[in-house]
């Protein structure tokens, strides 16, 4: 007699058209609306007693998650989302993430999912080849540029003292900028390593700057690595990576690259050549969730020499034993601090394989012209100011006579009216305006409407 289904497991029609009707009208939003903060209060009583013995007609549940769950939610996917860094999945990326969702894939090693991981490695190669990097370049896919640069480090950490015949109770240091994401830092307490923090000159990390800092330091053989940013955050800055690589390899340091936001600039020719130096990477980090158009949560995190991550990630442990065989195998769990993962880079295999890679750099060129003609508008506006001429996609500009209070009363006013969401930030112990951009319908129209309100 065959086992019948746990009711929690049985087909559900219904439930399943409600869902597929929610995702319909989703997938149709032509823009997608921004929605609002969420008030805690408000949502607490409306889920107040759904999590009972019984449970709830599925028709119920969907309409609270449509009309006040998704929106206490900022559209990060809407056009006129403008800060931080905004995120515009393709719609072929979005449907097959259900896709990815509903086989239940355990993207942990290449016996359980070869298909997936093969398919995970096909976009790493092509991003591997965009940097410049040799043939037996790899990795794997984790969240985000944090768990990448995390697990990038604890390699550059373990390598070192190996190499040096250290323990974990030897001093060692990574040589970072003072614009360096807060991530890294964040790393570093974590993985119990210094912070050589490198002053720049606009910003901007340099080869020159590096070798400096180094050469006036008082015990050199501490310093085991060095951290570029291929794109900050905030100003979407690229470093001298060409500079540095060259103090990495003078002094034997494993160069690591941060470019969670700024790496898909690789994919644009219009820029292309600020990245001279990416190449000679030891590791490097690009986030798909934000410039290459997949799906929350994406990062690529690439090795020059994945075996040497490989020997520092791998976990052993008596089940794991047969994943671990001669042949084929890549198990990306060797390549990350992570064991259990979803196969998170397939919804950008998908996209990349429907739309082609010229869509994607088309899309990116868009970012990159709305912020040149957005800076050529703030240069001919009498009451707004640049910060600094757009390297990617980020303008910092300034309006005229505005403290703190101004830009983030514009910041609850716009938000509000749905113009748009565009929060301030700090600029040299200022606050600043800023603009991410990111979606390739984000229009100039959009942007001289939100320009407007600041007349």
């Amino acid at each position: 007699m065959s086992a019948v289904p746990h009711r929690m497991h049985q087909y559900d029609a219904s439930l399943v058209d409600l869902v597929f009707d929610y995702m319909r009208a989703r997938l149709q939003y032509d823009p997608v609306p921004l929605d609002h903060p969420g008030d805690g209060d408000k949502l607490r009583a409306h889920l107040d007693g759904l999590l009972n013995e019984h449970g709830n007609d599925p028709a119920e549940v969907m309409k609270l998650y449509d009309q006040h769950l998704s929106r206490a939610v900022i559209s990060a996917d809407s056009p006129r989302y403008l800060s931080f860094i905004p995120c515009a999945p393709t719609k072929a990326a979005l449907l097959f993430d259900m896709v990815v969702s509903c086989a239940s894939l355990q993207g942990i090693s290449w016996l359980e999912a070869a298909g997936a991981i093969a398919a995970e490695n096909q976009v790493l190669r092509l991003i591997s080849d965009r940097a410049g990097l040799p043939a037996t370049a790899g990795g794997c896919f984790v969240s985000g540029g944090s768990a990448g640069n995390l697990s990038a480090l604890v390699v550059a950490r373990d390598t070192a003292r190996r190499k040096h015949g250290v323990d974990a109770r030897a001093r060692l240091r990574i040589a970072v900028s003072d614009q360096a994401h807060s991530s890294i830092i964040n790393t570093l307490n974590i993985i119990g390593v210094e912070a050589l923090v490198v002053p720049t000159e606009g910003h901007r990390l340099t080869g020159e700057a590096l070798r400096a800092a180094i050469e006036a330091d008082d015990d050199r053989p501490s310093i085991i690595g060095v951290v570029a940013t291929a794109g900050t955050t905030n100003a979407g800055i690229i470093d001298d990576l060409a500079g540095v690589a060259d103090v990495a390899g003078h002094f034997d340091l494993w160069f690591h690259v941060d470019g969670a936001y700024g790496g898909a600039g690789l994919f644009a020719p219009s820029v292309r050549d600020r990245y001279q130096g990416i190449e000679r990477a030891d590791s490097f980090v690009v986030d798909p969730h934000k410039w290459l158009f997949a799906p929350f949560d994406c990062a690529a995190l690439i090795y020059r020499k994945p075996w040497l991550a490989k020997g520092v990630h791998t976990q052993d442990a008596s089940y794991l034993d047969c994943l671990h065989t001669e042949g084929e195998e890549w198990n990306p769990t060797d390549y990350a601090y992570h064991l259990t993962r979803r196969a998170r880079g397939l919804p950008l295999w998908f996209s990349l394989a429907v739309h082609g890679t010229e869509a994607y750099t088309d899309a990116i060129e868009e970012g990159l012209r709305l912020a040149r003609d957005t800076a050529q508008l703030i240069r001919e506006s009498e009451h707004l100011e640049l910060v600094r001429d757009p390297e990617l996609s980020a303008v910092v500009f300034r309006r005229k006579g505005w403290g703190s209070h101004d830009y983030y009363d514009w910041s609850h006013r716009l938000l509000a009216g749905q113009v748009g969401f565009v929060t301030p930030t700090g600029w040299e112990g200022e606050t600043v305006a800023r603009f991410a951009f990111l979606h390739p319908g984000t229009s100039m129209a959009m942007v001289r409407e939100i320009l407007a309100t600041m007349a």
